[in-house]
């Protein structure tokens, strides 16, 4: 019974209950004014200049190669040679890792197997490194060229 009682009396509720009905006489119409200053037009496209240029320096992975020239447990040996390679080749990348009790210093990022071993040699010719210089297969930064087309994926 008390359920019916309930029912009854939502029922009754609802339908009783209106929504606000908006009528043109009840709603003042205004004028809105936006005061902006010009400098926002100013930023907003020097921020779009500054997304476009770091679009394309965004660095994209890819398979390629590196050169193992270091593997040591002398610290001071690999801060030396990495400082060497960062000052003679700023524009390759020199990577360090610890693998106890290991240093090891990788360099460069080679898409082309071809461009790394000449790298390679040109790294024996100078005696930067004095030991062995491995090619390592790896996942390596390229960084997009400024004049291809870009794809949106």
């Amino acid at each position: 019974m008390k359920k019916v009682l309930l029912l009854t009396l939502s029922i009754a509720f609802f339908a009783a209950a209106k929504a606000q009905t908006a009528t043109n006489d009840t709603i003042p119409l205004g004028v809105v004014t936006i005061n902006k200053d010009p400098r926002i037009d100013i930023l907003g496209k020097k921020m779009g200049e500054y997304n476009g240029a770091l679009a394309y320096s965004n660095s994209r992975t890819a398979k390629g190669f590196r050169l193992m020239v270091l593997s040591s447990s002398d610290r001071e040996l690999a801060m030396k040679l990495r400082t060497q390679l960062l000052q003679q080749y700023p524009d390759q990348g020199v990577y360090m890792s610890f693998q106890s009790p290991y240093i090891k210093l990788k360099f460069g990022n080679f898409v082309e197997k071809a461009d790394a071993e000449k790298m390679r040699n040109e790294l024996l010719k100078r005696k930067l490194v004095t030991g062995n210089i491995y090619l390592v297969p790896e996942v390596v930064e390229v960084k997009p060229d400024k004049n291809a087309p870009q794809d949106d994926e």
